[in-house]
């Protein structure tokens, strides 16, 4: 097999593609041949030495892909050979094979993708356990998506359409604007015309007709978080996603008193560990929506495999709209 191996994470730079041995799959483990990977921000903070899981050097970053199963481990159950599958493991994606514990494998429906599934369980599961599970989001409320033409952002705006809410997206161009819109959003605000320090509250406003957002999905942080919250709804829902703006904001905690608001954690990843069950039944449900036709991943383009260190130059510069794809021929 081959595989980007990071035996420093020291960055991007630093990552190799190397010959490795094929690995064998142990009890209760899975081989499987990656047709595609998806490139996640953790993916990018992994190699950086700043995310919060740090795995033993050396390793295989690429926390999300799809492919068959080629061979399984002894006690193996619920999985065949040949079986198609997405799987969310963590490392293990930027390469052409990888060995993870079967319980992570996602079996897919015989009209599901490859490509899109390599990009769906992240984005999707996040959004979903978001706006449902810990927004309780109803139908004909109103959903503020801020980062809203990245992978969790677009993921955020389809799924809350299909609970029936409004949608109004932000995000940081015109033709960011523009595919938030294609894929469903009712109304987009364009950061770069309406800043946090500046109109982002007045346009808030009109598009609300004064109420504000009944929830707010934010992966964004920074400085969107203050202004965004004080623009709230009465009993309104912000739901905290991520940093991906880089400084971790502080609210004064009046405001969550002032508009009887709920400042709500959202960890999907921990969700996952320790409600299996129901994360199995949120991941069944999603799957039904895309062969629906209810959901679709957004796939900004597709690259060679080879071609990861061009993949996080893309994603570092913030050119990605959706999602970025790796394959392997």
């Amino acid at each position: 097999m081959q595989a980007w191996l990071c035996e420093s994470p020291v960055g991007v730079e630093a990552l190799a593609w190397r010959d490795l041995p094929t690995p064998v799959p142990g009890e209760g483990e899975a081989l499987i041949a990656i047709k595609a990977a998806s490139l996640n921000y953790p993916d990018l903070l992994i190699v950086q030495n700043k995310y919060q899981f740090k795995p033993p050097l050396p390793f295989v970053p690429g926390s999300e892909f799809a492919g068959s199963i080629v061979a399984l481990g002894e006690g193996t159950t619920g999985l065949g050979v040949g079986q198609r599958v997405a799987c969310l493991s963590g490392t293990g994606g930027f390469a052409t094979h990888a060995v993870v514990p079967a319980a992570l494998c996602m079996p897919l429906p015989e009209a599901f993708e490859l490509t899109d599934a390599a990009a769906f369980i992240m984005i999707y599961a996040t959004s979903y356990h978001a706006l449902i599970d810990r927004g309780a989001l109803r139908a004909g409320e109103t959903v503020l998506v801020l980062g809203a033409a990245g992978g969790v952002g677009t993921a955020a705006i389809q799924i809350a359409k299909a609970a029936g809410a409004r949608v109004i997206a932000a995000a940081g161009s015109g033709d960011k604007c523009e595919l938030c819109r294609q894929v469903g959003a009712d109304a987009a605000i364009d950061y770069t015309v309406h800043a946090p320090g500046g109109s982002l509250r007045d346009e808030i406003k009109r598009l609300t007709d004064g109420r504000g957002p009944d929830v707010v999905y934010d992966p964004v942080g920074g400085d969107f978080a203050e202004p965004v919250f004080r623009s709230i709804a009465w009993r309104g829902r912000y739901l905290v996603i991520g940093f991906a703006a880089g400084p971790i904001p502080s609210l004064p905690l009046n405001l969550p008193l002032l508009k009887g608001a709920s400042l709500v954690g959202v960890f999907w990843g921990d969700f996952a560990r320790r409600e299996p069950r129901a994360n199995a039944s949120m991941l069944q449900t999603l799957a039904g929506w895309y062969v629906a036709g209810r959901i679709k991943p957004v796939i900004d383009r597709e690259l060679p495999m080879s071609e990861l260190q061009s993949a996080y130059a893309l994603m570092a510069s913030r050119q990605v709209k959706g999602k970025l794809v790796l394959v392997n021929d």
